[in-house]
């Protein structure tokens, strides 16, 4: 299968991808917006002990990194680099409520054309098919009008959930980083993931479909 040719400097993005239906409601995925910020908050507040464990280590305290009023700074962040060609961000909603995100970065092509991808999820989502669906709505989303050949997610080998959603979507497990990255105050083993456009030629959604796993629309 053949990837599309990208157009412009950041092909790809903004993009809203969905509705498809999953065991928790109906699932779109969309760009960031500013007044994103309180249900943002909220959620990531709330989470905190569910979502620290999973995440970078960075300066300051978890309730100030995810105040109401740090959003606009990530959020001016996010386009930035997705005006610039270097990341797709994107957030999920679950029946039109902001439920995580999904994040494309490190975006780079020419011969390589291959990014990463992340993603987190609330806990009053953590069910019923969300991150699951969303990853599959974004690779898809790559492998296509993106124009990108290969996806490639790190997870701490005791992120079983996460484990999870790459396995079920058909992610390759290719290797072990040692000591790769500063999470939750100390370097972390984490578990390479990938997959390519050859490896899904009828698309990701296609394939949770085809298993009664999600319903378009």
């Amino acid at each position: 299968m053949s990837w599309a040719v990208p157009q412009g400097r950041h092909p790809g993005w903004p993009a809203r991808l969905g509705p498809i239906r999953v065991d928790a409601g109906v699932l779109e995925v969309r760009k960031p917006r500013l007044r994103d910020a309180s249900a943002w908050s909220r959620v990531r507040r709330r989470d905190r002990l569910h979502l620290q464990s999973w995440e970078p280590t960075v300066p300051g305290s978890w309730n100030d990194n995810n105040a109401t009023l740090a959003w606009p700074g990530q959020w001016s962040t996010l386009r930035g680099l997705a005006r610039r060609g270097l990341t797709l961000p994107f957030v999920i909603t679950v029946n039109g409520e902001l439920a995580g995100q999904v994040t494309v970065g490190n975006v780079v092509r020419g011969s390589l054309c291959s990014a990463w991808v992340g993603y987190w999820v609330g806990t009053h989502a953590t069910a019923g098919g969300v991150a699951t669906g969303a990853v599959a709505l974004v690779a898809d989303h790559c492998f296509s009008v993106a124009g990108l050949h290969r996806l490639e997610a790190t997870v701490r080998p005791e992120n079983h959930a996460s484990v999870r959603v790459l396995t079920k979507l058909g992610f390759r497990e290719e290797g072990l980083f040692r000591r790769y990255l500063d999470v939750a105050g100390g370097w972390r083993d984490h578990l390479c993931f990938a997959l390519t456009t050859e490896d899904v030629p009828n698309g990701l959604v296609a394939g949770l479909v085809a298993e009664g796993r999600a319903e378009l629309g």
